[in-house]
């Protein structure tokens, strides 16, 4: 006859008992177990630079966050971005940028753009899902982006 208070009488309150193993590791094991997290982190530490440094971006991969470019892209797509200042920004182009004022990068389409004959360049954006421009989007007073608000383009 088996008791139902008997089964699993046996196994710990919690199904990880993270400091019991703690304790029964000697220093050394503890020390390697330490130094192997250490070592995982600070490598994806300098994957995550070196991809900076690579792609001339700020942050080189984003989250879709939002429906406003869909069907292109979809809420929790990721994105690879870069960010080289010589290349010209072009209408169509998919381009994530920052507005002054907001935390989170927005990912839309350049819809117009305007260069001055001194080469300073000023677009329009939009996303694709939604009906008006981004102009509401930006500052007040900020009818236009200029390349220093440009995080990244979309590549893949």
């Amino acid at each position: 006859m088996v008791r139902a208070g008997a089964v699993g009488a046996h196994l710990p309150a919690s199904g990880l008992d993270i400091f019991g193993d703690l304790k029964k590791m000697n220093k050394r094991q503890l020390y390697y177990q330490v130094l192997n997290f250490a070592m995982i982190v600070s490598s994806a530490l300098m994957i995550w630079k070196g991809l900076i440094v690579l792609t001339g971006s700020e942050s080189p991969i984003v989250v879709v966050l939002s429906g406003s470019m869909e069907p292109a892209f979809h809420r929790g797509d990721l994105l690879f971005l870069t960010n080289f200042r010589e290349d010209p920004i072009r209408a169509g182009e998919i381009v994530v940028f920052k507005v002054e004022g907001r935390d989170i990068p927005i990912v839309h389409r350049v819809i117009k753009v305007h260069e001055k004959d001194n080469g300073d360049i000023k677009f329009l954006t939009k996303g694709d899902n939604n009906e008006v421009d981004d102009r509401g989007l930006y500052k007040e007073g900020q009818n236009w982006l200029e390349k220093k608000d440009v995080v990244g383009r979309a590549r893949g």
